[in-house]
């Protein structure tokens, strides 16, 4: 009689392991799929810029940025306007330059 009952011990134990076998082989074909779909340069990429947009220092340091290189581009409009002589054009570009990198400098010790 206690073979039988060891048989039966043993082969629920085995239904049990085998519905174990199936669950973990289930969480590892899901963690395979998403493994391949973090690996798509696509999802790099996107994952890299949310990463780099989710940190305030860069965002800070962005905005800074877009705030100088729009100083520069309004300062060398105004001043100089459009215009077809490549010297005013060169002269343009010139304070253009000057003026980002300062408004940069201006900001960037804030």
């Amino acid at each position: 009689m206690k073979s039988n009952n060891a048989t039966e011990a043993l082969d629920e134990r085995i239904l049990m392991l085998e519905s174990r076998k199936a669950y973990e082989m289930q969480l590892l074909k899901e963690q395979l799929h998403d493994t391949f779909e973090s690996l798509k340069p696509a999802n790099i990429i996107k994952s890299t810029f949310r990463d780099l947009t989710a940190s305030p220092e860069v965002k800070h340091n962005v905005v800074n940025s877009l705030i100088g290189l729009a100083s520069g581009y309004l300062s060398r409009k105004i001043i100089i306007g459009s215009t077809h002589n490549p010297i005013k054009k060169i002269a343009g570009r010139i304070l253009q330059f000057a003026v980002t990198k300062f408004v940069g400098s201006k900001i960037n010790k804030d």
